[in-house]
């Protein structure tokens, strides 16, 4: 495991999400942090420095929204309201997981059994007068060693 730490005002976020974007080696991003810590906010400034047109909001009700971005999709989850595992095969999770776009998925927890193991994690710690601390978990036993190299 490897982990990257960021300290962020949130007027510097779309700098921050092009750094973190820099260090992403997997399309499968989970996302941590308390209620209000700013996930769906920095989902949004990573959507920009992906160079998509669309607005991330939080999928809290749909669960899942689709972004589109330059030869690719984001699938956007929040599994707050998941409350069983059986919930989430219901919403057909699995067409998700199986496919080759990315997944950004806050409250991962909730579908905890069902994570693809070649994931990063995104943890969010909102700290006081508007800044934020971000660390990016890399788990490094599932690259290649050119993508570890690199890092």
């Amino acid at each position: 495991m490897k982990t990257i730490e960021f300290t962020y005002h949130l007027k510097d976020i779309e700098a921050t999400a092009a750094s973190v974007l820099e260090h992403l080696v997997s399309k499968t991003i989970l996302f941590n942090g308390s209620m209000g810590a700013g996930k769906t906010t920095f989902i949004n400034a990573l959507l920009n420095a992906m160079q998509s047109d669309d607005t991330a909001t939080s999928p809290t009700f749909s669960i899942v929204n689709e972004y589109n971005i330059p030869n690719d999709k984001v699938y956007h989850f929040d599994f707050y309201r998941i409350e069983s595992i059986d919930e989430a095969y219901n919403f057909g999770i699995e067409d998700y997981l199986n496919n080759n776009h990315w997944l950004f998925m806050e409250w991962p927890e909730r579908i905890e059994d069902l994570i693809p193991e070649n994931h990063q994690a995104i943890t969010i710690t909102d700290l006081e007068d508007n800044k934020r601390s971000l660390k990016l978990t890399i788990n490094t036993k599932h690259l290649t060693k050119n993508t570890a190299m690199k890092l």
